[in-house]
């Protein structure tokens, strides 16, 4: 029995046993509330019957003997008494029989609502556990992973540095191995620490005007290596002035970052990958287009989620980087969406409120 299980049990024992409770005490009250009503009625009825046997007791002392028309009248009068009470007596019966029904009936549809809401809450939970689950294997599968690489390629470089004659330039490739893979980590990790930030709700940004143009040319330039180890013509349209924009610089160089590794990651070799921007109605807008292999329509919006990958299969990342983009962008009140048909490559979009008086002259914006 795993631990969920065993706790879910104890759980439906304590609601059982407390149901158990409440019904007793329930019972319990409903009957002490109807002995008093009977003793009040019949404290009542025998006051009633105190008075009609005194009123008679008068009369009958003023005539001696009793008239027998009068005796033959009271006795019609107490059996039409005890008949109007036995109805009443009767009526009270089936009123409370109903009511214990009703109240019996509401507290099985409210205990229904409660075992409804309790499995509601207990699929999130298990949907929530298997997330967890999934995004505890992958992430360990990759740091297993790169860990491997870098252990790997350090024994090698070991046996390279003990090696006679110069081995300078595989020493020099093994370095840049373990450089890389541990940027990689690196990354890994951040992603794992935004991603829990963006649960906590402490995901942080400080806007603060800038140029847009820069920020990208200084990205490309960072990406320009990888692009030609992967045979892609990588460009940027960033020519004209500073376009200004309000932005964390190093949050957006993340955006930035996340959207070219994809393209040049799902790219063909040959391929072109090409960042635009610009501005228009209030805002500025990027855009980075790919000849890759497009995105069906139904994934535009999923590719958005968390953990979304383009196959079951497909082990080029967590599926994370999409997701801190968008809520990068939001908390900084901009958005991000892309387009893209199968076989026609993919534009990603993103829009940023454009920085006080920057928007006197607009620049012709990325298509939206």
């Amino acid at each position: 029995m795993s631990e969920s299980s065993g706790g879910r049990e104890r759980t439906d024992e304590s609601l059982r046993a407390e149901r158990g409770k409440t019904d007793s005490e329930l019972e319990r009250k409903h009957a002490s509330v109807e002995r008093s009503a009977d003793a009040v009625m019949q404290r009542a009825r025998l006051a009633a019957d105190r008075v009609l046997k005194t009123a008679r007791d008068v009369a009958d002392s003023e005539t001696d003997p009793p008239d027998s028309s009068v005796v033959e009248e009271r006795s019609r009068a107490d059996g039409v008494i005890a008949d109007q009470r036995s109805t009443a007596d009767e009526d009270i019966r089936h009123e409370r029989e109903v009511r214990k029904r009703a109240l019996a009936n509401l507290l099985r549809l409210e205990r229904e609502e409660t075992d409804q809401h309790l499995l509601t809450e207990r699929g999130f939970s298990d949907e929530a556990l298997n997330t967890r689950d999934i995004f505890l294997a992958m992430v360990s599968h990759d740091l297993r992973t790169l860990l491997g690489g870098i252990a790997m390629t350090a024994e090698l470089l070991q046996r390279d540095g003990q090696a006679a004659g110069n081995r300078k330039a595989a020493i020099l490739s093994r370095a840049e191995t373990i450089q890389r893979l541990t940027a990689r980590m690196n990354r890994l990790i951040g992603d794992l620490v935004d991603v829990a930030s963006i649960e906590a709700g402490k995901l942080l940004v400080t806007p603060a005007p800038g140029d847009l143009f820069a920020l990208i040319r200084e990205s490309v330039e960072v990406f320009r290596p990888a692009a030609e180890a992967h045979g892609i013509e990588l460009t940027a349209h960033t020519d004209g002035p500073p376009l200004e924009a309000s932005f964390d610089r190093e949050r957006i160089l993340q955006v930035l970052a996340n959207l070219l590794s994809n393209a040049l990651k799902f790219g063909p070799r040959g391929g072109r990958v090409s960042i635009r921007a610009g501005s228009a109605r209030g805002e500025v807008r990027v855009s980075v287009a790919d000849t890759g292999p497009g995105i069906p329509a139904a994934s535009l919006e999923a590719i958005f989620g968390k953990f979304w990958q383009i196959g079951r299969h497909d082990r080029r990342g967590l599926g994370l980087g999409l997701y801190i983009s968008r809520c990068i962008l939001e908390a900084h009140g901009g958005r991000i969406w892309a387009e893209s048909a199968p076989g026609g490559g993919t534009t990603l979009f993103f829009a940023l409120p454009a920085a006080s008086g920057a928007l006197r002259a607009e620049t012709p914006a990325a298509p939206s």
